[in-house]
């Protein structure tokens, strides 16, 4: 240890680290969902979701099979995630190309000053309403004129430069606007017209900032923005206030002369006194004949611009992952092929709602070979709030919130199966024993009926070809330990990469996975036997070290479900 330099005598306490590193394991239940909604951003970061009711006032409410046919699932597979134990999403809109951002009615060659628009495409927009009303400002009274449009004034605490200013209590009320504060000194763009002057204890000329307020309103939300002005060099400009909302996006021109903000939004808008209420038109949801594979799979144009499964990259919280309903091959080998290579999340996939025979699903299922997903089948009956009706949905929202279940109440090492379907009324295929048989190999986990048991998972299979990586939970234990061992050792970064830095490593490591066997999710009978942690001489050459590669060495032996329970009977007979 380098000591430090002292230069006094005296008793000196000192710092330093010697044992491991707690480490605390990550989440593993975290959903990401991408689909067609009734509103919501298209672009940029998913947008996080605690709730059905946060799912309805961010990306709107269930679609018409009429309009968007297999489209239509996120809204069902997102309520279903959170009705089957699921409490965190990250979603993602797809919005159809000719969908249209509703905006409001300008005044002819009225365009550009002051411009309001729904904050993203659909027929929602048209209920937004924007009202406008006077808002007194900051108020003083002038003490003093000093000549050249310079005056005195009680305080001048609110007066900024750019700030339309308006004189009342004078003959007629006059506009200035403010070009230089001093003190309590302001100086104007020009001259009051006549006196202005009261120095009285209670006066009659009252000098004010010229605001305005704005109310946002959509279906019961509002947003209220007060004491906006045009100025843009104030922290008030109305462009800069409202960048904030939620529900429009606005732009505005700075204004360069000495004009009643409330009176450019008459000159744009058009309406008399002092409230202008604008109203927003022109939205179209758009057509499901214009949604194409592409608008799932996204495109990737830099942080802040990725649309669809490409917006994902932008986030590091999600751990499974699906687009419910879109069966298409293209969009689930790219969803696939964006969990292998962040491999740090699970594919949960749909299968075609019409394959019916094994022949049919079998086909669908040999499209991927990953341990990175799983696919799930049949559909799943439940009733649709928005048609009145009992419909199919498919099954990935809910099995991801049963995924989330399961976390939460045994661990991510148990397999999230034999787990009941909550909210399902029936299957759209009753499949058997036989058919099973057939299918379970493969990788296909059937969602089954059973008298006096309800709907239940009857799998817990990836879509893998390889014996090792078969099982769902062990695959994601997998992804939760090394994210985990990720997340909490960066502080080795830089680290002199030596015997007391391996030592430090090798005990923090065991003792998170010591921590991980004693929840179950490790066989052995000691931790010897459920994992080993080797880093020094046997995992690191010279060349190594002196490349700066730090190798750490861990095997681990997972639980397996008992996917098979064998009980073998025979009779005993009498000696």
């Amino acid at each position: 240890m380098i000591m430090a330099e002292y230069l006094s005598p005296g008793v000196y306490v000192e710092e330093f680290d010697s044992g491991p590193t707690p480490m605390q394991g990550v989440g593993t239940s975290t959903a990401g969902f991408v689909g067609v909604a009734e509103k919501g951003p298209s672009l940029g970061a998913p947008v996080l979701i605690t709730g059905p009711a946060d799912f309805a006032r961010k990306f709107g409410g269930y679609l018409h099979e009429s309009d968007f046919g297999d489209y239509r699932f996120l809204a069902h597979a997102v309520n279903h995630f959170f009705i089957n134990g699921g409490s965190r999403a990250f979603v993602m809109r797809v919005a159809p190309k000719d969908a249209t951002v509703a905006k409001a009615h300008y005044l002819k060659g009225k365009e550009g000053i002051v411009d309001i628009e729904a904050k993203d495409a659909g027929t929602w927009g048209n209920s937004v309403i924007v009202t406008f009303s006077h808002s007194d400002g900051s108020k003083s009274q002038i003490l003093e004129d000093l000549g050249d449009a310079k005056y005195r004034l009680k305080s001048a605490v609110g007066f900024n430069v750019g700030d339309v200013v308006s004189v009342v209590g004078t003959s007629k009320e006059q506009f200035r606007m403010v070009k230089n504060v001093t003190g309590n000194l302001v100086t104007f763009d020009k001259k009051f017209d006549g006196n202005v002057v009261d120095d009285g204890l209670l006066p009659k000329v009252i000098l004010n900032t010229c605001e305005m307020d704005a109310v946002v309103e959509f279906n019961g939300e509002v947003e209220k923005y007060n004491g906006v002005t045009f100025n843009v060099s104030s922290p008030s400009f109305i462009e800069k206030a409202m960048s904030k909302s939620e529900i429009v996006n606005l732009t505005a021109k700075p204004c360069e002369s000495a004009v009643d903000p409330m009176d450019v939004i008459r000159q744009v808008f058009g309406g008399k006194g002092d409230e202008i209420k604008v109203s927003l038109s022109g939205g179209t949801i758009g057509t499901a004949a214009t949604i194409t594979d592409d608008d799932f799979i996204g495109k990737d144009e830099g942080p802040g611009s990725r649309s669809g499964i490409q917006a994902f990259l932008d986030n590091t919280e999600v751990n499974i992952m699906a687009v419910p309903g879109v069966v298409s091959p293209n969009v689930q080998l790219s969803l696939v092929a964006h969990c292998e290579k962040l491999a740090s999340r699970f594919a949960v996939l749909d299968m075609p709602m019409a394959s019916k025979t094994v022949t049919d699903i079998v086909k669908h299922r040999d499209i991927v070979d990953s341990d990175y997903c799983a696919m799930y089948h049949p559909w799943l009956q439940v009733f649709d709030p928005l048609d009145k009706k009992d419909t199919f949905i498919p099954p990935s929202g809910s099995m991801m919130g049963i995924y989330a279940r399961s976390d939460n109440q045994r661990g991510v090492h148990k397999a999230p199966a034999n787990e009941v379907v909550a909210n399902c009324t029936g299957l759209f295929v009753n499949y058997n024993v036989t058919e099973q048989d057939l299918l379970n190999p493969k990788g296909v986990n059937l969602i089954r009926k059973f008298p006096g048991a309800g709907i239940r998972v009857w799998g817990a299979r990836t879509a893998s070809s390889k014996p090792l990586w078969k099982y769902i939970n062990v695959r994601r234990l997998f992804i939760y330990l090394e994210e985990s061992i990720k997340a909490n050792t960066n502080w080795v970064v830089f680290e002199p990469n030596e015997i007391g830095l391996w030592n430090r490593v090798k005990r923090t490591i065991e003792l998170f996975l010591e921590g991980v066997w004693r929840t179950g999710a490790l066989v052995g009978a000691s931790p010897s036997e459920a994992f080993f942690v080797d880093i020094g001489p046997n995992t690191m050459t010279k060349d190594d070290i002196d490349n700066g590669r730090l190798i750490c060495v861990i095997g681990v032996a997972p639980v397996k479900p008992a996917e098979f329970v064998i009980f073998r009977i025979t009779q005993k007979t009498g000696e």
